[in-house]
């Protein structure tokens, strides 16, 4: 069964947590869908709003949006948010990332 587009997805299916483990792994539910990553950043969109996790050498170990469930392991240096519906959208989240 196809998973359905954000729009379309509901938000209140799980809860959304945040688990950092010696800023070696990040443990993320709640999540919608992954907008886009690299070996420096990921960048996602959770039942909160956006969030982007960034670092070296990171590598995405498990991604399931069926249960909303993202691992990330690396050298983490931060994890931030855009807060849902607000002015700062993924679109323009890439767009200040590749100026």
């Amino acid at each position: 069964m196809p998973i359905p587009p954000p729009e379309e997805r509901k938000r209140s299916t799980s809860r959304h947590s945040l688990q950092i483990d010696r800023r070696e792994k990040v443990n993320v539910s709640g999540m919608i869908d992954v907008i886009s990553f690299d070996e420096e950043s990921v960048i996602g969109e959770t039942e909160m709003g956006v969030i982007i996790i960034r670092g070296a050498n990171l590598h995405v170990s498990k991604i399931s949006l069926e249960s909303g469930e993202l691992a990330v392991s690396g050298e983490i240096d931060s994890v931030t948010y855009e807060a849902p519906g607000g002015p700062a959208k993924a679109k323009s989240v890439l767009g200040r990332l590749f100026k």
